[in-house]
């Protein structure tokens, strides 16, 4: 696949990028050895390779998932300058 002038400029425009008109041409070689580059991905043979989500075989302990308040609210509300049971105190703003 290669692009033209007129490729990149709408690219541009969907993208909603400004390119000057004198930079389109510099942008449209920098493009077609991107995409260049790319298609030679596919050439490689991936036969036989699983997919991957972490370059190293590792499994991520797990904990039960438990909602909780995390059992400190007197430590947090100590911080707070007014505090009405286990709540911030706010003052009123909305009449």
């Amino acid at each position: 696949m290669s692009l033209d002038k007129d490729t990149v400029r709408r690219i541009a425009f969907l993208a909603r990028v400004r390119v000057p008109e004198d930079a389109l041409e510099p942008l449209v070689g920098e493009l077609n050895k991107i995409i260049g580059w790319v298609e030679q991905l596919s050439e490689v043979d991936t036969e036989g390779v699983e997919p991957m989500t972490s370059v190293a075989e590792i499994t991520l302990p797990l904990r039960t998932d438990e909602v909780t308040d995390g059992y400190y609210s007197n430590r947090v509300l100590a911080n707070a300058p007014d505090n009405k049971g286990p709540f911030y105190a706010v003052p009123k703003v909305i009449d």
